[in-house]
């Protein structure tokens, strides 16, 4: 039965990271709360998971040359170190404190989206006033 939940939250985690979210928004979670993994674990699984993930989206992004290349090689090369040396650490951070840090991420993250979001719908719902309502009326 436990398979069954595992293979459950892998298919969740997938859904959300092919919708562009990031999977690990949604699988870690599932994860250390329903699954009762230890965080680094959970952590470990999503990365694993993020590889064969992130090269389908790859492909299908150049195939409809969504790619910016230069902009890629600005973001993987400071991130592979980045990556690398923080896994290094994250071996020495005992499970609560990375939960509660993944905690304040994800937190800072819903506002910095809720903000954002907000910011937009302000901007059409005005730019449509505007249309609607003109001066010359």
């Amino acid at each position: 039965m436990k398979l069954l939940w595992y293979i459950l939250a892998g298919i969740a985690g997938g859904i959300i990271g092919g919708m562009g979210m990031g999977g690990g928004t949604l699988l870690i979670p599932l994860l250390t709360l329903l699954l009762d993994i230890e965080q680094k674990h959970a952590q470990a699984i999503n990365l694993i998971a993020f590889i064969p993930m992130a090269v389908v989206v790859s492909i299908i992004n150049a195939k409809r040359k969504n790619l910016d290349y230069k902009s890629i090689l600005k973001v993987v090369v400071p991130a592979i170190p980045m990556s690398v040396g923080l896994s290094f650490a994250v071996g020495k951070i005992s499970s609560n404190v990375l939960s509660i840090i993944f905690a304040v991420f994800l937190t800072v993250l819903g506002i910095v989206m809720m903000i954002s979001t907000l910011y937009k719908c302000t901007l059409a719902y005005m730019c449509k006033c505007k249309e609607e309502y003109s001066y010359n009326d």
